[in-house]
């Protein structure tokens, strides 16, 4: 048996990184061009890009023929006294998932810099008690989304955040609960840094829960590492680039995914805030291509 590996794609590959910005495209241009390009299912993107309102995303959605994976929500939750503001966050999008269907919740870790001006906001580094703060406060954030939603909590490493390195995602999971929280193992903010995506699938089967699939330029992220420039920087510069002209190569993954013998859900996810209007939908329709004939694995975009 193997597994199908049923792919969408997100706000972010149309250059959405906010809920509102003057540089980002709208959303009726989004869910248009996201069916044009051939996918049936979509993540939400940051909260308040969509409708808030489940009614109308719903009518949206099913206007467009389109079906959602998961909500997104960032967390800091190694800060004091921040379990609050991280639960009031996630309530309203777990919530909106449920109600339209997804299954799952993406958890990022806030940034370390600026996620706009590229400013350093705290150190690089977490004390072993701020780290220990956040992997309990994981297990507690994915217990509890579990219980109340009956959504299941992927945890998304990212560049200049506490959590972007490969020793970092392996701590990460040798000190979380995988009843509570996996691992959207997104291929290029591994390779962003130099990781491993086939080693981390040969390692942690069972950890891999959601996939964000993306190539980086490696010769610009050499740039942006050498300079230590900020994600933004890096993304401005063009350092996520569509495959398969960049890191890590899609087709190994893609069989080492399908040799997990379940099926799983992910997206395309093409970082280029800001960007033209009319870069999106080509990129979308030649990724989709490429992915539906690089691999032997089962793939389905649902259209």
């Amino acid at each position: 048996m193997s597994s199908t590996i049923t792919i969408g794609t997100a706000p972010d590959s149309w250059g959405v990184w906010f809920p509102s910005d003057p540089e980002q495209l709208p959303a009726t241009q989004f869910l248009r061009e996201v069916q044009e390009a051939g996918y049936g299912w979509i993540e939400l993107g940051p909260y308040g890009y969509l409708s808030k309102d489940p009614a109308e995303l719903q009518d949206q959605l099913d206007a467009h023929g389109l079906k959602v994976l998961a909500g997104t929500v960032f967390e800091h939750l190694h800060r004091p006294d921040s379990w609050d503001e991280v639960w009031s966050q996630v309530t309203d999008v777990a919530a909106l998932t449920q109600a339209v269907g997804g299954k799952h919740i993406v958890v990022i870790p806030d940034p370390w810099r600026d996620h706009k001006s590229g400013d350093h906001l705290e150190s690089r580094e977490l004390p072993p008690e701020q780290w220990t703060q956040m992997t309990k406060g994981l297990d507690e954030l994915g217990r509890r989304i579990l219980d109340e939603y009956g959504l299941h909590v992927q945890f998304h490493s990212h560049a200049d955040s506490h959590v972007g390195y490969q020793p970092d995602i392996e701590r990460l999971l040798a000190d979380t609960n995988p009843d509570w929280v996996n691992l959207c193992l997104d291929t290029g903010h591994v390779a962003y840094y130099g990781g491993d995506c086939l080693e981390l699938i040969q390692k942690y089967p069972d950890r891999i829960g959601y996939l964000h699939l993306k190539q980086v330029n490696p010769k610009i992220v050499s740039e942006v590492l050498d300079k230590d420039l900020s994600f933004p920087e890096a993304v401005r510069m063009g350092a996520m680039i569509e495959p398969p002209l960049g890191v890590p190569a899609m087709e190994p993954l893609l069989d080492a995914v399908a040799a997990l013998n379940r099926d799983i859900y992910g997206i395309i996810e093409h970082d280029l805030y800001p960007c033209a209007p009319d870069l999106p939908l080509p990129i979308a329709r030649r990724t989709k291509t490429y992915l539906s004939s690089c691999s032997g694995a089962s793939i389905e975009f649902g259209s």
